[in-house]
């Protein structure tokens, strides 16, 4: 497969790369500075791209696969603008996609907006920091845009509690609620977020859907 992916240099970024490109797959590392992008491969493919600019997603990413939106956009100065950059890059990403013919996506979505009970959100409980509830609101948001789009979207939440880590090639798997351990924690490695990323690209199982992985 020819996998186009946004946000390469990011700490999901970077890993899901290296897991694609170590199961022979081809990568266009699409990001916002070249010059921060270090890692070399014979097929790898690096791009400065802009994944809220449906035309220049077209033209990143036609001939591809499948695409990867590991995008974060974090503005420290305009903390409002959060909510919105998620949506838009939604709606971006649905519009150059269609141009480009290119049917499959893969989002990495956040944990706030799954499940802890039926009804109650993650972000909506009295243990989610504040300051995180912005983004998980943007990107609950871009969920629902994803939701409308008539192509094959997969929107991947993490465990809440997610870092660098091991990969121990393990995980356990859910749709809209969080998955817990035996001790009621949820968490994973970021490698093997990223080996459960691209065992869903290489296997679909949740086409059109949101899912999670914890061990």
């Amino acid at each position: 497969m020819r996998i186009a992916i946004y946000g390469a240099t990011g700490m999901i970024g970077q890993r899901v790369t290296r897991e694609v490109l170590a199961r022979g797959h081809s990568v266009i590392a699409i990001v916002r500075n070249v010059s921060r992008f270090d890692l070399r491969h014979p097929n790898l493919d690096v791009k400065e791209g802009d994944v809220l600019d449906a035309t220049d997603i077209a033209a990143k990413v036609v001939g591809c696969d499948a695409v990867v939106n590991a995008t974060r956009q974090f503005y420290a100065d305009a903390p409002a603008a959060v909510g919105q950059t998620f949506v838009d890059a939604a709606h971006a990403l649905i519009d150059g996609m269609k141009q480009a013919g290119v049917t499959r996506l893969v989002v990495v979505g956040g944990a706030g907006s799954l499940e802890i009970e039926p009804g109650k959100l993650l972000m909506d409980s009295e243990e989610f920091p504040q300051a995180h509830l912005s983004v998980a609101r943007s990107l609950r948001d871009a969920l629902a845009v994803y939701q409308t789009a008539d192509m094959d979207w997969s929107f991947f939440s993490p465990a809440p509690r997610i870092a660098p880590g091991e990969r121990t090639g393990r995980y356990r798997t859910g749709t809209d609620r969080i998955v817990e351990d035996e001790n009621g924690q949820s968490r994973i490695s970021a490698e093997d977020y990223a080996m459960a990323l691209v065992d869903e690209l290489e296997q679909p199982r949740f086409l059109r859907q949101r899912f999670t992985a914890a061990y």
